[in-house]
Protein backbone atom coordinates (compact mmCIF):
# COMPACT_ATOMS: atom_id res chain seq x y z
CA UNK A 1 0.00 0.00 0.00
CA UNK A 2 1.34 3.36 -1.14
CA UNK A 3 1.28 5.28 2.78
CA UNK A 4 0.85 8.39 1.16
CA UNK A 5 -1.14 8.80 -1.88
CA UNK A 6 -2.89 11.99 -2.42
CA UNK A 7 -6.62 12.64 -1.49
CA UNK A 8 -7.24 15.72 -2.55
CA UNK A 9 -10.78 17.68 -2.58
CA UNK A 10 -11.55 21.03 -2.90
CA UNK A 11 -13.59 22.18 0.64
CA UNK A 12 -16.56 23.24 -1.60
CA UNK A 13 -17.12 19.83 -2.38
CA UNK A 14 -18.44 19.76 0.76
CA UNK A 15 -19.66 15.77 0.94
CA UNK A 16 -16.07 14.48 -0.31
CA UNK A 17 -13.86 16.94 1.88
CA UNK A 18 -16.01 16.04 5.46
CA UNK A 19 -15.98 12.11 4.61
CA UNK A 20 -11.69 13.42 4.10
CA UNK A 21 -12.05 14.87 7.53
CA UNK A 22 -14.75 13.00 9.73
CA UNK A 23 -13.06 10.14 11.31
CA UNK A 24 -15.24 10.03 15.14
CA UNK A 25 -12.78 7.64 16.66
CA UNK A 26 -10.03 10.54 16.43
CA UNK A 27 -10.49 14.27 18.06
CA UNK A 28 -9.37 16.50 15.40
CA UNK A 29 -6.42 18.80 16.90
CA UNK A 30 -6.26 22.28 14.59
CA UNK A 31 -2.43 23.65 15.81
CA UNK A 32 -1.80 27.15 14.49
CA UNK A 33 2.03 28.61 14.55
CA UNK A 34 4.42 30.45 12.68
CA UNK A 35 6.28 29.36 9.72
CA UNK A 36 9.16 31.04 10.92
CA UNK A 37 11.43 29.25 13.78
CA UNK A 38 11.99 32.10 16.45
CA UNK A 39 14.89 33.16 17.85
CA UNK A 40 14.87 30.25 20.53
CA UNK A 41 15.54 26.27 19.37
CA UNK A 42 13.02 25.56 22.58
CA UNK A 43 9.85 26.32 19.95
CA UNK A 44 10.53 23.94 17.79
CA UNK A 45 11.84 21.21 20.09
CA UNK A 46 8.19 21.79 21.92
CA UNK A 47 6.07 22.11 19.39
CA UNK A 48 7.91 18.74 17.75
CA UNK A 49 6.88 17.04 21.16
CA UNK A 50 3.42 18.58 20.73
CA UNK A 51 3.00 16.51 17.23
CA UNK A 52 4.69 13.33 19.09
CA UNK A 53 2.08 13.59 22.38
CA UNK A 54 -0.55 14.16 18.97
CA UNK A 55 0.13 11.15 17.36
CA UNK A 56 0.22 8.92 20.48
CA UNK A 57 -3.05 10.09 21.48
CA UNK A 58 -4.56 9.31 18.50
CA UNK A 59 -5.64 12.59 17.67
CA UNK A 60 -5.41 13.58 13.82
CA UNK A 61 -3.69 17.16 13.25
CA UNK A 62 -5.54 19.29 10.91
CA UNK A 63 -3.00 22.52 9.95
CA UNK A 64 -2.10 24.64 7.17
CA UNK A 65 0.32 22.49 5.32
CA UNK A 66 3.45 23.93 6.28
CA UNK A 67 6.95 22.78 5.70
CA UNK A 68 8.60 25.06 7.60
CA UNK A 69 9.43 26.82 11.01
CA UNK A 70 6.17 26.56 14.32
CA UNK A 71 4.06 24.46 11.77
CA UNK A 72 6.69 22.34 10.02
CA UNK A 73 8.02 20.93 13.81
CA UNK A 74 4.55 19.65 14.61
CA UNK A 75 3.73 18.04 11.62
CA UNK A 76 7.23 16.19 11.32
CA UNK A 77 6.61 15.29 15.02
CA UNK A 78 3.01 13.99 13.84
CA UNK A 79 4.43 11.94 10.58
CA UNK A 80 7.82 10.74 12.40
CA UNK A 81 5.75 9.22 15.55
CA UNK A 82 3.00 7.96 12.94
CA UNK A 83 5.73 5.84 10.63
CA UNK A 84 7.25 4.19 13.35
CA UNK A 85 3.81 2.76 14.99
CA UNK A 86 1.80 3.42 12.37
CA UNK A 87 -0.67 0.36 13.01
CA UNK A 88 -0.70 1.39 17.06
CA UNK A 89 -1.92 4.82 16.92
CA UNK A 90 -4.36 4.95 13.45
CA UNK A 91 -4.45 1.58 11.40
CA UNK A 92 -5.45 2.83 8.26
CA UNK A 93 -6.27 6.44 8.81
CA UNK A 94 -4.02 9.34 7.82
CA UNK A 95 -2.90 11.11 11.07
CA UNK A 96 -3.01 14.98 9.23
CA UNK A 97 -5.21 17.23 7.17
CA UNK A 98 -3.42 19.70 5.83
CA UNK A 99 -5.92 22.17 4.54
CA UNK A 100 -4.54 25.19 2.15
CA UNK A 101 -5.15 27.24 -0.69
CA UNK A 102 -4.26 26.01 -4.30
CA UNK A 103 -1.82 28.86 -4.74
CA UNK A 104 0.05 27.54 -1.43
CA UNK A 105 -0.42 23.93 -2.00
CA UNK A 106 1.33 24.52 -5.55
CA UNK A 107 4.14 26.33 -4.31
CA UNK A 108 5.05 23.54 -1.57
CA UNK A 109 3.91 20.54 -3.52
CA UNK A 110 7.43 18.44 -4.22
CA UNK A 111 8.57 19.04 -0.29
CA UNK A 112 9.67 15.45 1.07
CA UNK A 113 7.81 16.60 4.25
CA UNK A 114 4.39 17.74 3.02
CA UNK A 115 4.75 14.44 0.06
CA UNK A 116 4.12 12.59 3.17
CA UNK A 117 0.53 14.42 3.81
CA UNK A 118 -1.63 12.56 1.57
CA UNK A 119 -4.85 13.81 2.73
CA UNK A 120 -5.48 17.20 1.71
CA UNK A 121 -8.20 19.78 1.53
CA UNK A 122 -8.23 23.57 -0.72
CA UNK A 123 -9.87 25.98 -0.19
CA UNK A 124 -9.88 29.11 -2.23
CA UNK A 125 -9.21 32.17 -0.15
CA UNK A 126 -7.53 32.15 2.99
CA UNK A 127 -11.03 33.60 5.02
CA UNK A 128 -12.41 29.87 3.99
CA UNK A 129 -8.91 27.99 5.11
CA UNK A 130 -9.12 29.19 8.58
CA UNK A 131 -13.10 28.46 8.42
CA UNK A 132 -12.15 24.84 7.79
CA UNK A 133 -9.32 24.57 10.06
CA UNK A 134 -12.23 25.99 12.71
CA UNK A 135 -14.14 22.96 12.59
CA UNK A 136 -11.92 20.97 14.35
CA UNK A 137 -12.38 19.72 18.10
CA UNK A 138 -9.66 21.13 19.91
CA UNK A 139 -7.52 24.36 18.72
CA UNK A 140 -3.89 25.16 19.83
CA UNK A 141 -1.92 28.35 19.22
CA UNK A 142 1.54 27.92 19.51
CA UNK A 143 4.30 30.75 19.01
CA UNK A 144 4.30 32.83 15.42
CA UNK A 145 3.35 35.95 13.99
CA UNK A 146 1.50 38.69 12.86
CA UNK A 147 -0.57 35.59 10.84
CA UNK A 148 -1.05 33.30 14.39
CA UNK A 149 -2.03 36.65 15.93
CA UNK A 150 -4.46 37.03 13.35
CA UNK A 151 -6.18 33.62 13.42
CA UNK A 152 -6.22 33.50 17.11
CA UNK A 153 -8.16 37.22 16.85
CA UNK A 154 -10.45 35.74 14.36
CA UNK A 155 -11.20 32.76 16.28
CA UNK A 156 -11.72 34.92 19.43
CA UNK A 157 -14.64 37.38 17.58
CA UNK A 158 -16.11 34.37 15.94
CA UNK A 159 -16.36 32.38 18.95
CA UNK A 160 -18.01 35.58 21.04
CA UNK A 161 -20.43 36.18 17.61
CA UNK A 162 -21.26 32.71 17.84
CA UNK A 163 -20.17 32.00 13.90
CA UNK A 164 -18.51 28.79 15.19
CA UNK A 165 -18.90 27.40 18.48
CA UNK A 166 -17.39 27.56 21.96
CA UNK A 167 -14.67 24.77 21.95
CA UNK A 168 -11.33 23.95 23.83
CA UNK A 169 -8.68 26.49 23.09
CA UNK A 170 -5.53 25.53 24.36
CA UNK A 171 -2.08 28.57 24.48
CA UNK A 172 0.90 26.77 24.70
CA UNK A 173 2.81 29.30 26.61
CA UNK A 174 6.24 28.28 25.29
CA UNK A 175 8.58 30.13 27.20
CA UNK A 176 6.02 33.21 28.24
CA UNK A 177 5.40 33.50 25.01
CA UNK A 178 1.91 34.50 25.30
CA UNK A 179 1.61 36.07 28.52
CA UNK A 180 1.70 40.14 26.96
CA UNK A 181 -1.14 38.90 25.10
CA UNK A 182 -3.20 36.72 27.24
CA UNK A 183 -2.90 40.22 29.81
CA UNK A 184 -3.78 42.33 26.51
CA UNK A 185 -7.24 40.01 25.94
CA UNK A 186 -8.00 39.84 30.04
CA UNK A 187 -8.01 44.09 29.64
CA UNK A 188 -10.40 43.70 26.85
CA UNK A 189 -12.69 41.50 29.09
CA UNK A 190 -12.10 43.51 31.61
CA UNK A 191 -12.73 46.91 30.88
CA UNK A 192 -15.92 45.33 28.69
CA UNK A 193 -14.75 45.29 25.20
CA UNK A 194 -14.82 41.35 24.72
CA UNK A 195 -16.41 38.55 26.54
CA UNK A 196 -14.35 36.58 28.29
CA UNK A 197 -12.52 33.29 26.76
CA UNK A 198 -11.78 30.25 28.73
CA UNK A 199 -8.32 29.63 27.43
CA UNK A 200 -6.64 26.18 28.78
CA UNK A 201 -3.30 27.88 29.32
CA UNK A 202 -0.17 25.04 29.56
CA UNK A 203 3.75 25.96 29.81
CA UNK A 204 5.17 22.97 28.65
CA UNK A 205 4.87 19.54 26.90
CA UNK A 206 4.24 17.85 30.17
CA UNK A 207 1.48 20.00 30.57
CA UNK A 208 -0.08 19.62 27.42
CA UNK A 209 0.20 15.96 27.43
CA UNK A 210 -2.24 16.43 30.87
CA UNK A 211 -4.69 19.00 28.73
CA UNK A 212 -4.73 16.54 25.67
CA UNK A 213 -5.67 13.33 28.23
CA UNK A 214 -7.94 14.98 30.26
CA UNK A 215 -9.58 16.10 26.83
CA UNK A 216 -9.59 12.61 25.19
CA UNK A 217 -11.10 11.26 28.68
CA UNK A 218 -13.47 13.79 29.22
CA UNK A 219 -14.08 15.34 25.44
CA UNK A 220 -17.64 16.68 25.51
CA UNK A 221 -19.17 18.35 22.44
CA UNK A 222 -21.44 20.56 24.23
CA UNK A 223 -24.90 21.55 22.31
CA UNK A 224 -24.99 25.31 23.50
CA UNK A 225 -22.35 28.18 23.66
CA UNK A 226 -23.25 28.64 27.53
CA UNK A 227 -22.91 24.71 28.11
CA UNK A 228 -19.29 24.89 26.05
CA UNK A 229 -18.55 27.87 28.02
CA UNK A 230 -18.96 26.75 31.38
CA UNK A 231 -17.11 23.04 29.98
CA UNK A 232 -13.80 24.93 28.76
CA UNK A 233 -13.96 27.12 31.86
CA UNK A 234 -13.87 23.85 34.25
CA UNK A 235 -11.35 22.01 32.30
CA UNK A 236 -8.80 25.33 32.91
CA UNK A 237 -9.71 25.44 36.49
CA UNK A 238 -9.20 21.59 37.56
CA UNK A 239 -5.93 21.18 35.00
CA UNK A 240 -3.67 22.99 37.64
CA UNK A 241 -4.63 20.41 40.00
CA UNK A 242 -3.95 17.60 38.21
CA UNK A 243 -0.34 19.42 37.33
CA UNK A 244 -0.02 19.16 40.94
CA UNK A 245 -0.99 15.70 41.71
CA UNK A 246 1.16 14.08 38.30
CA UNK A 247 4.13 14.04 40.34
CA UNK A 248 5.89 11.28 37.85
CA UNK A 249 5.04 8.81 35.05
CA UNK A 250 3.60 6.54 37.93
CA UNK A 251 0.73 8.51 38.23
CA UNK A 252 -2.18 8.71 35.50
CA UNK A 253 -4.62 10.97 34.93
CA UNK A 254 -7.22 8.05 34.57
CA UNK A 255 -6.47 7.01 38.21
CA UNK A 256 -6.79 10.74 39.45
CA UNK A 257 -10.31 11.04 37.69
CA UNK A 258 -10.78 7.75 39.28
CA UNK A 259 -10.58 9.33 42.92
CA UNK A 260 -11.92 12.69 42.26
CA UNK A 261 -15.19 10.96 40.89
CA UNK A 262 -14.90 8.87 43.91
CA UNK A 263 -14.93 11.60 46.26
CA UNK A 264 -17.58 13.83 44.88
CA UNK A 265 -19.78 10.33 44.78
CA UNK A 266 -19.06 8.66 48.14
CA UNK A 267 -16.99 10.97 49.93
CA UNK A 268 -18.02 12.52 53.28
CA UNK A 269 -18.76 16.60 53.04
CA UNK A 270 -15.51 16.77 54.74
CA UNK A 271 -13.38 14.98 51.91
CA UNK A 272 -15.75 16.67 49.40
CA UNK A 273 -14.88 20.12 50.54
CA UNK A 274 -11.13 19.17 51.21
CA UNK A 275 -10.97 18.03 47.07
CA UNK A 276 -12.57 21.57 46.53
CA UNK A 277 -10.08 23.35 48.56
CA UNK A 278 -7.36 21.49 46.93
CA UNK A 279 -8.42 22.38 43.23
CA UNK A 280 -8.82 26.14 44.62
CA UNK A 281 -5.02 26.05 46.03
CA UNK A 282 -3.37 24.66 42.96
CA UNK A 283 -5.38 26.89 40.54
CA UNK A 284 -4.56 29.84 42.17
CA UNK A 285 -0.54 28.51 42.63
CA UNK A 286 -0.28 28.36 39.47
CA UNK A 287 -1.81 31.64 38.95
CA UNK A 288 0.73 33.25 41.17
CA UNK A 289 3.47 31.57 39.93
CA UNK A 290 2.61 32.62 36.49
CA UNK A 291 2.55 36.37 37.73
CA UNK A 292 5.90 35.80 39.05
CA UNK A 293 7.32 34.82 35.75
CA UNK A 294 5.40 37.89 34.22
CA UNK A 295 7.29 39.98 36.54
CA UNK A 296 10.19 38.80 35.90
CA UNK A 297 9.88 39.13 32.04
CA UNK A 298 8.33 42.49 32.84
CA UNK A 299 12.08 43.54 34.02
CA UNK A 300 14.02 41.99 31.34
CA UNK A 301 11.85 43.88 29.06
CA UNK A 302 12.72 47.21 31.23
CA UNK A 303 16.15 46.52 30.55
CA UNK A 304 15.95 46.58 27.06
CA UNK A 305 13.92 50.12 27.16
CA UNK A 306 16.30 51.38 29.43
CA UNK A 307 19.17 50.07 27.05
CA UNK A 308 17.58 51.04 23.47
CA UNK A 309 17.20 54.50 25.04
CA UNK A 310 20.83 54.78 26.20
CA UNK A 311 21.64 53.76 22.93
CA UNK A 312 19.20 56.18 21.43
CA UNK A 313 20.46 59.34 23.26
CA UNK A 314 23.84 58.54 22.74
CA UNK A 315 23.17 58.27 18.93
CA UNK A 316 21.02 61.90 19.22
CA UNK A 317 24.52 63.17 20.75
CA UNK A 318 26.15 62.28 18.14
CA UNK A 319 24.12 64.12 15.88
CA UNK A 320 24.61 67.41 17.11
Amino acid sequence: MNLYRKNIYMAEDSNKSQCLIETPQHLRVCVSGGSRPGNDPLYQEEVYKMGVKIAKMGFRLDYGFSNSGIMGAVARGVIETWESKKEKYYGDVSPIVGVTTQEYFELYEKDELLQKISDIVLTDTLENRKNKLFEADIIVFAPGGVGTLDELAYDCVAMQDGFIQIKPFIIYNINGFFYHILEYLKELSARKFADPIPFIVVDDSEELEIAFRLLKLRYNRCNTTKEAYAYARQLAYELPYFIKKKVDSSVHVEDIISEMQNICNHGSKEEQDELSNEIEKAYLEKEIERMYERLAKTGRDTSVVSDKLTKLKNRKKGTK
